[in-house]
């Protein structure tokens, strides 16, 4: 059946496939934890957040903006806070993903980009099994607005759902093709997503495949369909320019599989119906839709001939690489994740348990790499631990030095938003 209000050729909305409804009794949250590429002015709102919550704030950081140094330098909150400078992916005590691999021998452009995301949310997981965080917060940087009540409402409802999400606000989360049909007058809701997802450890045992949309993948259970899920809450996402050609590109190859997958479960169906049937048929659909967008784009009013031309490059980009994609790849992929969300399975189960904070972090990196930097402050009033550049003495193993970053000023981050949003 296909939900009420939808075109044939697109669900604007899986919304149905989440519960949402009255308030419960709040819950503690264990770790808030932000993979970070941006400035470090970009983790106020979460370190307010981890404040209010009385929660540790754990940040991944990676690229030339940031840095665990320059996060302790300009964090000023008094909550518990353990900054990581994450590695080259290939570094860390992670599976080497099936996924990965089948997109690498394409040279296919999301593994080309430098894009770690999906590696800082795996290693936040993984670390929060060796530490016995049993409740987390996974928080892009570009969120705000964020409020405690609400993740407490949210840390609630995992006593009965794996995973809670919040309703993103402000500036929609979606992709350049859904980003286009929305603001041409399509109906199109948000889903949950990474950028503000709350998540019990203990039950929530998937992971974040190298791919646009990992999100959803996280929240499959590898087997028929979603995960027990729900949404509740708002937070607001920053702005941001949505249609480029890179990034429609890069976007494609998840939006497909994503959406096609989750097309089934709109319909009561499973992953397992997921064959080349079902992606032909789908592929022949998003290319429909696609080439819709691009008219609905066209006689859009309000948008001068250059914003409508830059808006169709993008979409132009996006039947390039669906071209690209066959049913037989779509089902090897999915294979392949499958297979992948066993090798995850057996390398939670491999994690040793109850560790002492530094203990854990000498195990986020494989075998004969030396050890993640990071840096650890504890909550304002509590006795401060041994320094961060000390790892216990039985490992035989010294923590790095980093050189150190430029710390970029709040106002001087918010204007480098503000100018992205208008090219």
């Amino acid at each position: 059946m296909v939900p009420p209000d939808e075109g044939p050729d697109h669900h604007g909305s899986h919304r149905d496939l989440l519960w949402s409804g009255d308030e419960v009794q709040p819950g503690p949250i264990d770790a808030i934890i932000v993979p970070t590429a941006r400035p470090p002015a970009y983790l106020t709102a979460a370190a307010d957040l981890a404040t209010a919550l009385g929660c540790r704030l754990v940040t991944l950081h990676s690229k030339q903006w940031t840095s665990a140094d320059a996060a302790m330098q300009r964090l000023a909150n008094p909550c518990e806070l353990i900054a990581i400078n994450v590695a080259d992916p290939a570094q860390l005590r992670l599976p080497q993903w099936e996924t990965s691999r089948r997109l690498a021998e394409l040279r296919y452009p999301r593994l080309l980009t430098g894009t770690d995301t999906s590696a800082k949310r795996n290693l936040g997981l993984a670390l929060a099994r060796m530490l016995g965080w049993s409740r987390i917060m996974f928080l892009d940087d570009d969120i705000t607005e964020l409020d405690p009540y609400d993740i407490g409402q949210a840390s609630g409802l995992l006593s009965t759902y794996s995973a809670v999400g919040m309703h993103i606000c402000g500036f929609h989360d979606h992709s350049v093709v859904c980003h286009a049909y929305r603001d041409a007058g399509g109906k199109q809701v948000t889903f949950i997503g990474g950028g503000a997802l709350v998540v019990d450890t203990r039950r929530a045992t998937s992971f974040f495949p190298d791919i646009y949309n990992e999100d959803w993948f996280f929240l499959l259970d590898g087997k028929s369909g979603l995960q027990p899920a729900a949404v509740t809450g708002r937070v607001v996402q920053y702005r941001y320019d949505p249609f480029r050609p890179e990034r429609a590109r890069s976007q494609e190859f998840g939006d497909v599989l994503a959406e096609g997958v989750y097309w089934l479960l709109d319909q009561q169906l499973s992953i397992s119906d997921a064959d080349e049937a079902h992606w032909a048929t789908f592929l022949a659909n998003r290319r429909h839709f696609i080439e819709r967008v691009r008219a609905m784009v066209g006689s859009r009013p309000g948008l001068d001939h250059a914003e409508k031309a830059r808006r169709d490059a993008a979409l132009r980009a996006s039947l390039v690489r669906l071209a690209l994609i066959t049913p037989q790849l779509c089902v090897d992929y999915l294979k392949a994740w499958q297979a992948d969300q066993l090798a995850w399975w057996r390398h939670l189960d491999g994690l040793p348990r109850e560790l002492a904070l530094e203990e854990a972090l000498t195990m986020l990196t494989a075998d004969r790499v030396p050890p993640l930097v990071w840096r650890y402050r504890p909550r304002r009033g509590e006795t401060a631990v041994s320094p961060a550049a000390r790892v216990r003495a039985r490992h035989g193993i010294e923590c790095r030095e980093t050189r150190p970053r430029k710390v970029v000023d709040a106002s001087a981050a918010m204007a480098s938003v503000a100018r992205s949003a208008a090219l």
